[in-house]
């Protein structure tokens, strides 16, 4: 059974339109990447997806008690508030130390419990919300452009961790990303959006479509670039 899916589902803000449309499903243990420009609807389609924004048309369903652990675009946290990596972890429930050293241990930030969230570096901060999210243990992890602001290495990094957690847990993983032209190779598939579907198929397949370059661009500047395990040399077509 899939574990979310959306049947003619449209979403309007006001009376203008944001989504028209859309038909999307996530299967258990598929990694998904949303790309499209700003204003394409990506972050309207996730907050849909998380049942905080109702359909103006058409349906979404959820397989019954589904779990989602959900990393948020961007988490502002008051410089002046001292409140520690573990206290934040605790919030609403209260997580054992061993649970909070694992699960920092789990996503490459161990050691940070006691250090407060407004002196962690952007990297390790992302780090921090992913731990947050992996408490639900979730059935599918929905990230929203979670590696704004961090640079080339650090966004490698990052979606090589994903891709490692996906291994391990075996939850489905639904990624947005702000930047247009990075996309995990380990995704199955890539949802090409601009207010609808625009195209949607694996990487290789989304990155030859007409609509994608008609959106992008042409030459490198439109190329999908594909974040690779070393290892996925060896297999590249």
């Amino acid at each position: 059974m899939s574990l979310i899916t959306t049947e003619n589902m449209s979403l309007r803000y006001d009376g203008a339109p944001v989504l028209e449309h859309v038909d999307f499903a996530i299967e258990p243990a598929e990694i998904v990447t949303v790309v499209g420009p700003n204003g394409s609807g990506k972050s309207t389609l996730i907050r849909a997806l998380l049942g905080v924004l109702t359909p103006t048309k058409g349906s979404i369903s959820r397989k019954p008690g589904l779990r989602i652990g959900y990393v948020p675009q961007k988490l502002t946290v008051d410089a002046t508030l001292p409140i520690s990596v573990a206290r934040f972890l605790s919030l609403p429930d209260r997580q054992s130390a061993a649970v909070t050293a694992r699960v920092l241990e789990r996503v490459g930030a161990p050691g940070l419990e006691r250090q407060q969230l407004a002196t962690l570096s952007g990297g390790q901060f992302q780090r921090v919300l992913l731990a947050r999210a992996l408490l639900a243990v979730p059935d599918i992890l929905i990230l929203d452009e979670p590696t704004q602001g961090l640079d080339q290495p650090g966004i490698a990094d990052f979606y090589r961790l994903i891709e490692t957690l996906r291994q391990e847990i075996g939850c489905a993983v639904l990624l947005v990303s702000h930047d247009l032209h990075v996309v995990m190779s380990a995704s199955d598939r890539v949802i090409c959006l601009n207010g609808h579907v625009c195209c949607e198929g694996t990487p290789h397949v989304v990155r030859a479509a007409p609509e994608y370059r008609a959106l992008f661009g042409h030459g490198t500047g439109g190329a999908l670039a594909l974040y690779q395990h070393e290892h996925d040399h060896d297999h590249a077509h």
